[in-house]
């Protein structure tokens, strides 16, 4: 406790602003417990940037944590490029503060020397990822904490190529960050070297967008949308893509269309909750709406509903989503004739599905950690290999390589294709989405997310996952564990032969049981919030879309069983 009220101190000197210092020394005399969560350890960066609560301290979003963020940034960029005019673009979303933060970070790179291009307003993080290429720029950054709760806000870090920064880049910059001092930040900025930026980059976003999103679906004027932004910045972008495609028949819901901080309509601004679409999908039922859309705050997830057998609306998975996405870009690129160099791509959290489909259409399947920055990296490393297209299980979907990172824009206009080109044929999204669990397997998955708090929330994440690994699962529901993927050592051992086998990825906090009958159980924590999540794959042969409802009931028991067992 010595060490967080020492470091505490050091934030009541002339340095900090004098309403900084107050709260500081307020909690120095009143709040032992509150200091110590807020001074107890510095914000890291995780799977998507970093992210915290707002507010004072080591701990917390402020102008001074990411003020020294840009800071090491800046003196890194300075370091690679030491011969170049640099160049940075920034983003912000609707989160409280996030336009003020924007400024402050801007500002920095100003006085630093480094010419920073500024988003006028609110723009989505695709069109960010998108805009760091087509200016040139070296470096991207978006204020954003996606899906957090309202208290959250963060800082994603985007590189030349338009990806999330990774090892070993994003280890170099934070010891660069943590070679510094609050002083050290340069505060005081050149104003002419921050340009604002508006509907140029727009333009050139929209047009790429529709360029990879619209394949001349026939019936749009048939094809009934609800879009909803939940209260975030892809209201800025999603229905003019979609005017643009030709789509005409658009709700939008007003009530959640103001970009707002507070979020006031929903729990939590996640499209993977199915509450946050259910005022879009009660307008669906009123007006008889082919289907549902709903964006995260920032615009790079997008959660859907669609009529299933039955006629009702029924909110899929992100797995769902990706899979008949992925089916229908392989379609079209089959169709046009395939060179033999295409890849898809998932992580290794998400359904099985996508590698059955992948050597189904004689394309290369490539699999990555969770988060989207490592689906970046495989096009940045594999320059003569060709993207068509893929996504994560966490709702979020790729379409080509133009955007780096995942983009409900896009993938928004995409599933309204599919959408469109299975109604006009007399089909579904729904029904099309079945034919592929009769093509290449019916693969159901589960996701539990247990939220943890807190210091003492960090270290009962971390106990529950030495448990499941110190106590392996032997069977699921009567069937053999095979094998054993465990991330952290980067072997995966057969438990029945001893056979063990490296894992070719980076090291990461993930355990994976694989059961005899293709069971899969994962284990991870959050790398963006202050939970721990256990993903569940089930699978089962489908013989006709006739049996779906009967396979898909025996799946669900399944599913409930191994949740039983598990205690979850």
């Amino acid at each position: 406790m010595d060490k967080i009220k020492a470091t505490a101190t050091s934030w009541t000197t002339d340095f900090f602003d004098p309403e900084t210092r107050e709260e500081v020394k307020n909690l120095i005399a009143n709040d032992p417990e509150e200091l110590k969560e807020r001074f107890y350890k510095n914000l890291e960066f995780g799977t998507g940037g970093m992210r915290g609560v707002m507010g004072v301290g080591t701990n917390r979003i402020n102008k001074y944590t990411l003020g020294k963020n840009t800071q090491g940034l800046s003196n890194y960029l300075k370091k690679t490029y030491p011969n170049e005019n640099l160049k940075v673009i920034i983003a912000y979303d609707c989160r409280h503060n996030s336009d003020t933060l924007s400024k402050t970070v801007a500002e920095i790179f100003a006085a630093n020397g480094i010419h920073v291009y500024l988003f006028s307003k609110l723009r989505t993080t695709p069109e960010l990822s998108f805009a760091v290429r087509h200016l040139g720029c070296h470096v991207g950054i978006v204020l954003t904490a996606s899906h957090n709760p309202p208290e959250y806000n963060g800082y994603k870090v985007y590189w030349g190529d338009g990806g999330q920064i990774v090892p070993p880049q994003d280890g170099e910059i934070i010891a660069e960050i943590n070679a510094l001092s609050f002083e050290d930040i340069q505060f005081n900025a050149d104003a002419g070297t921050i340009q604002s930026i508006d509907t140029d980059v727009d333009e050139a976003f929209f047009e790429a967008s529709v360029k990879n999103g619209n394949f001349n679906a026939a019936g749009k004027d048939d094809f009934k949308i609800v879009f909803t932004s939940l209260h975030g910045t892809s209201i800025t972008a999603i229905p003019e893509v979609l005017k643009r495609a030709g789509y005409n028949n658009v709700t939008v819901i007003e009530e959640q269309a103001e970009p707002d901080g507070s979020f006031p309509t929903v729990v939590s601004p996640n499209p993977e909750e199915p509450e946050a679409l259910s005022i879009a999908i009660k307008k669906a039922e009123e007006i008889g709406a082919d289907m549902v859309v709903g964006t995260d705050p920032d615009s790079d997830r997008l959660g859907i509903a669609v009529r299933n057998l039955d006629g009702q609306m029924e909110l899929l998975n992100g797995n769902q989503t990706m899979v008949l996405m992925t089916k229908f870009l392989l379609d079209k690129h089959k169709e046009k004739g395939l060179k033999g160099n295409e890849f898809i791509a998932t992580t290794i959290v998400s359904t099985p599905m996508m590698e059955q489909m992948a050597k189904a259409y004689g394309v290369e399947f490539k699999t990555a950690l969770t988060g989207f920055k490592w689906i970046g990296k495989m096009i940045k490393d594999f320059p003569d290999s060709y993207f068509i297209g893929g996504g994560e299980e966490s709702f979020g979907y790729m379409v080509g390589d133009f955007v780096r990172d995942k983009d409900a824009v896009t993938s928004t206009l995409l599933a309204c294709e599919i959408a469109t080109d299975a109604k006009a044929k007399g089909s579904s999204f729904y029904e099309e989405l079945i034919k592929c669990y009769v093509n290449f397997g019916f693969y159901k998955e589960n996701l539990v997310s247990l939220t943890k708090k807190g210091i003492s929330g960090a270290e009962e994440i971390k106990q529950m996952l030495k448990d499941f690994k110190e106590n392996p699962v032997e069977s699921v529901q009567g069937s053999k564990v095979v094998w054993i993927e465990d991330y952290n050592t980067s072997i995966s051992k057969n438990v029945q032969t001893g056979e063990e086998k490296p894992i070719d990825l980076p090291k990461s906090n993930v355990l994976i049981y694989e059961t005899e009958d293709g069971t899969r159980i994962a284990a991870r924590p959050s790398g963006t919030e202050p939970k721990v999540k256990f993903y569940i794959s089930t699978n089962a042969k489908l013989a006709t879309e006739a049996d779906f409802k009967s396979v898909n009931s025996q799946l669900d028991t399944k599913i409930k069983g191994i949740l039983a067992e598990l205690n979850l």
